[in-house]
């Protein structure tokens, strides 16, 4: 079964040698050129996408709007995307031992913060790559993760989700 990234692990293209990506510095920020006026109420956070080319070869990489969804709380319900503020990545080369950066602003009430997920498809070469997820929170304690390395045991972010989308695909459950 495939199981969501966390926030902060880096993801593999094999039809693409060499380049990966990853979602992170997932954390409570204000925008820099001020809030939305869509976004009263909400609390906004930021976070990043990194996309490395480890490969031989330079890739021309595409990452905008429409490629990217955040989902917040326990129903998955979407974020606010403050496309303003965000900076994205529109056709760029990433040549080999490089890397580009995203940086998305969103917003969301502060209580549905604690599970974050962000969905992320590529577009590289002019071709779609998969999409891939990424999951995590504002308020997790990440900050423990250099203390103790981030496993997969019972009570790690990673098999919660996991253990949560085994039990919505059983047959018998709706």
């Amino acid at each position: 079964m495939y199981e969501p990234n966390v926030v902060g692990d880096w993801q593999e293209y094999e039809e693409h040698a060499g380049l990966r990506v990853r979602v992170h510095r997932l954390e409570a920020a204000e925008p820099p050129r001020g809030r939305d006026d869509a976004a009263a109420g909400l609390t906004y956070f930021s976070l990043r996408v990194t996309v490395e080319n480890r490969g031989a070869r330079q890739y021309g990489i595409h990452l905008e709007d429409g490629q990217l969804d955040v989902r917040v709380g326990p129903d998955g319900e979407g974020a606010f995307i403050d496309w303003r503020n965000s900076q994205f990545i529109e056709g760029f080369d990433v040549y080999p031992l490089r890397r580009a950066t995203a940086v998305l602003y969103a917003a969301a009430p502060e209580a549905a913060l604690t599970h974050v997920d962000v969905q992320v498809q590529l577009r590289v070469d002019e071709e779609w790559a998969d999409r891939r997820l990424w999951t995590g929170g504002i308020g997790v304690l990440e900050s423990t993760a250099a203390a103790a390395p981030a496993g997969t045991g019972q009570g790690s972010l990673a098999h919660q989700v996991s253990a949560f989308l085994k039990d919505q695909t059983e047959p018998g459950t709706a």
